[in-house]
Order: C-alpha cells, then sequence, then structure tokens
C-alpha cells in the first residue's frame, strides 16, 4: 500500500466546490476518476478542505492510497492528462502512511483578491471582486489586526455550517495593495463556512468607510451574524496553500 500526497490547482469558476456530489461538476471526482484512468484502482480522494462553488485554489493538498506501483515521477503527468485544463496536479509525492491531509493540517492560507480599479476587468472578472469606489487599505489593515489571535467567529460565519465550535485562530491577517487589486490575505487554523467571504466583505466596509476599524472589535465580541459585512462572491476566493 502506497500514499501519494497532491498539490493541486484549479479555476472553480464551473465546478459546485471541491466535494464529490452526483450528477454534478465537482473537482475531487474529476481527479478520482482521473487517477483511476491512470492506476486502474477505484481510489478515495482525501482533500485538506471543502472548497466550495466558485472557490480557486494555487495550493490545495490531498492524497490517496494505492497498491499500484505506477512511478511517482510521472504521476503528475499521467494525472493531469487525464484531466480539464482547469484542474492541474503541480506535485506528487509519496508520504507515511499515517499521512491524512486534513486531519493533520496545521494551517491554511486563503486570498480575497478585490479588483478596485474605476470601470472594472473583462479578462479577470471570473477571479477579483469589483468595488469601483477607492478604499482605505490603511483602515483595512487596523480592522484586521483585532481579527489575529484565538477568538469566537459566529459573527463571521454563514448559517449553513456544520460546525458546532466556532473558536478559531487567526496567526496573520494582511490587506495589501497592488496596483488596483486589493488582497486580503488570512492564515489561520481553520476556517467556518464562508468565514474568509464575510471577512473580506466586513472589511471593504471599513475600506468604504461605513465601518470604523475598530468597530471589528465589537462586531467579534457580539457573536451576531448581523453585525458584520456581507458574504462576498466566491470568484475572488483563492486558497493559497496549507502547511502541515
Amino acid at each position: 500500500m502506497r500514499n501519494v500526497k497532491l498539490i493541486i490547482e484549479y479555476d472553480g469558476k464551473d465546478y459546485n466546490g471541491w466535494q464529490k456530489q452526483p450528477n454534478r461538476l465537482n473537482i475531487q471526482g474529476e481527479i478520482e476518476n482521473a487517477i483511476k484512468n491512470v492506476t486502474h484502482e477505484e481510489i478515495d480522494l482525501i482533500g485538506s478542505g471543502r472548497t466550495d462553488a466558485g472557490v480557486h485554489a494555487f495550493g490545495q493538498v490531498a492524497n490517496f492510497k494505492i497498491n499500484s506501483d505506477f512511478p511517482i515521477e510521472k504521476m503528475a503527468t499521467a494525472i493531469n492528462s487525464q484531466l480539464k485544463h482547469s484542474i492541474r496536479v503541480l506535485k506528487a509525492e509519496e508520504v507515511d502512511l499515517n499521512f491524512h491531509s486534513r486531519y493533520n493540517c496545521h494551517k491554511k492560507t486563503y486570498a480575497y483578491i478585490i479588483d478596485n480599479s474605476d470601470q472594472g476587468t473583462a479578462i479577470y472578472r471570473n477571479t477579483t471582486y469589483h468595488v469601483s469606489n477607492p478604499l482605505n487599505v490603511e483602515n483595512m489593515q487596523k480592522a484586521a489586526d483585532y481579527l489575529i489571535g484565538e477568538h469566537d467567529f459566529t459573527s463571521f460565519k454563514s448559517s449553513g455550517t456544520s460546525s458546532k465550535n466556532s473558536v478559531r485562530t487567526i496567526f496573520n491577517a494582511k490587506v495589501l495593495k497592488e496596483q488596483e487589486r486589493v488582497i486580503v490575505m488570512l492564515t489561520g487554523s481553520g476556517f467556518l463556512y464562508n468565514m474568509v467571504r464575510i471577512i473580506a466583505g466586513t472589511l471593504v466596509e471599513v475600506g468604504l468607510g461605513h465601518i470604523a476599524p475598530e468597530e471589528v472589535k465589537n462586531i467579534l465580541e457580539a457573536k451576531d451574524r448581523k453585525k458584520a459585512g456581507k458574504t462576498l462572491p466566491a470568484q475572488g476566493l483563492f486558497l493559497m496553500n496549507v502547511e502541515y
């Protein structure tokens, strides 16, 4: 038995999220079928977490177990030959049999990308969220600083979450300006359903001057979803990397 770890990049625009589901195009199912075509084995692909419909990834991590002796150095190329170009396996490597891409994860980093140009973009419309009014990045960073540490993030989760425990740790929260883009970068122990998109929506409200930066502390303490900003659309969200 061999345990294979994959680093995966994907454009989530045309997919109904990571999780395998009948009669709906999904990333997990597409990769499982590709691996089956290569190894001639039925496998169970375990992801580090589920990304929602329309969400993208630069560094999703997954693993699966096989008996096949297919050469590991040829695995990524072979799997990619069976996939749509919107999904790419960047790397395949053998790992310890006890490695579990979800349970062994210590940190994840997500980025939410905001196009802050006047007119928006045609080319990158499926990978950014457009805000035409100028954003005050300095105030957004002041607000983001209140998120760092261990908190109950009930105010920043959607009602559909399956997790009963809303306490998470944010290790790093950065708001970056790159030309006409504003990027919200969050590294945490884990994230609740829509948590990053709600945080990004709240920080946009701060950037527009609708919420004072220090008010984010009160929003956290309120544990009330209605106090935070709106949930931004999925297309601006990227899973950047997963740390073990």
